[in-house]
């Protein structure tokens, strides 16, 4: 009889993690919801827009579409799949980020070349090198778990790939990336038993590194002096930060309303990309805020979840994948929140499934149909089968 409910319990599992999909559905539903509501204006007076109102909502709502037709294709690959190409695909996502560095290939945005032009769109390597980074670094320590005590076999090998990624990273620049690939690449190792003394040694390098980086290179000394008291020079190196926090402000507990910011109307610059948190703080207030922080939460702990049973299954390369990918995402998304609410210096990285922005979109996308793949594979051995 216990046998019997033990096989019935087991088939009457849920195929997917219901908190996750909900989760992502209603981050992106809400993300397509803000950047109409905080473009309209932008696009009304901006250049190839042709005044239309709806130009960033319906190019935002084709990225949805390609990203969740990306995230369904991904679905179909076998964990065992992206582990077995973990090593091409990080290759591929070199090539890709030497490619936007030449001339006449890259484009060239505020000073940044980060992008690719495309017949349609322009592409963003950096945010799927994310994604190429998590699986790499799952599957390098996985294949070296024997060999994460010793600096020189175990430790050197990835600082190297992390230096040269960094390198391609710092050049475009992009800051942002660099910073979130390196704490991915560094959880992963942490998460998979690296040597605590040699982990602890070499956060304290990456720390000064990273704050050396700051220090000679003079428009990121800008935006962390900015950033420590935007009202000294509220309209020069404190201006965005200062029209974020007014945006918050106005917000108080419900918001304006939905439509109703007045920081969108072309004072608070990238108000549908960077700064769309604020938007959403203006328009509804702590309780749109929390709500969007409560599901990005949700999201993570699902990621650590789903990581751990993979864990238990011993589908360690799974395993680590999840938990990167949970750590990417909660990453992101507090980096971009602190810039908003003005506890982190100002950085160009959008928030996760929400910001206007094809890469990102896809990427995030993509990102979430891996991790449903997992849990997707963790329920298939829960129910007996053979994957």
């Amino acid at each position: 009889m216990t046998y019997q409910h033990d096989i019935g319990a087991q088939q009457a599992l849920p195929h997917f993690d219901q908190s996750l999909i909900w989760s992502a559905i209603l981050l992106l539903s809400l993300g397509l919801v803000m950047v109409y509501s905080a473009s309209i204006s932008i696009a009304e007076a901006g250049q190839g827009t042709n005044g239309y109102p709806a130009f960033f909502f319906v190019r935002h709502g084709i990225n949805l579409g390609l990203g969740l037709l990306a995230g369904l294709i991904a679905f179909q690959v076998p964990m065992r799949l992206w582990q077995k190409y973990s090593f091409h695909l990080f290759f591929l996502g070199v090539f890709l980020l030497v490619l936007v560095l030449i001339p006449g290939i890259g484009h060239e945005v505020n000073g940044s070349q980060r992008w690719i032009p495309l017949i349609v769109a322009n592409f963003q390597p950096s945010e799927f090198m994310k994604l190429c980074m998590v699986l790499y670094a799952a599957n390098y320590t996985v294949r070296k778990t024997a060999y994460l005590g010793s600096f020189r076999k175990g430790f050197l090998p990835m600082l190297i790939v992390m230096l040269m990624v960094g390198v391609l990273l710092l050049l475009e620049p992009d800051f942002g990336s660099f910073v979130v690939i390196t704490v991915i690449t560094m959880a992963i190792l942490f998460l998979g038993g690296v040597n605590l003394k040699l982990f602890a040694g070499l956060i304290g390098f990456l720390a000064i590194s990273l704050l050396a980086l700051i220090w000679v290179e003079p428009y990121r000394m800008q935006r962390f002096l900015g950033f420590m008291d935007p009202w000294d020079d509220p309209y020069g190196k404190g201006y965005q930060l200062s029209h974020a926090l007014i945006a918050f402000g106005r917000g108080e507990w419900l918001g304006v309303g939905l439509g109703g910011s007045v920081e969108k109307l072309f004072y608070l610059p990238e108000a549908h990309t960077d700064f769309l948190l604020a938007v959403i703080a203006e328009e509804l207030g702590f309780v749109g805020v929390l709500t969007v922080v409560s599901l990005f939460a949700c999201l993570v702990i699902r990621a650590f979840i789903i990581g751990r049973q993979a864990a238990i299954r011993e589908r360690h390369f799974a395993a680590l994948v999840a938990q990167g990918i949970g750590v990417w995402l909660g990453l992101q998304a507090f980096i971009n929140m602190g810039v908003n609410m003005g506890v982190l210096p100002t950085k160009g990285l959008t928030l996760p499934l929400m910001s206007f922005g094809g890469s990102s979109l896809v990427a995030s996308c993509i990102t979430l149909a891996v991790l449903l793949r997992i849990d997707w594979e963790n329920r298939q051995l829960m129910k007996g089968y053979a994957l």
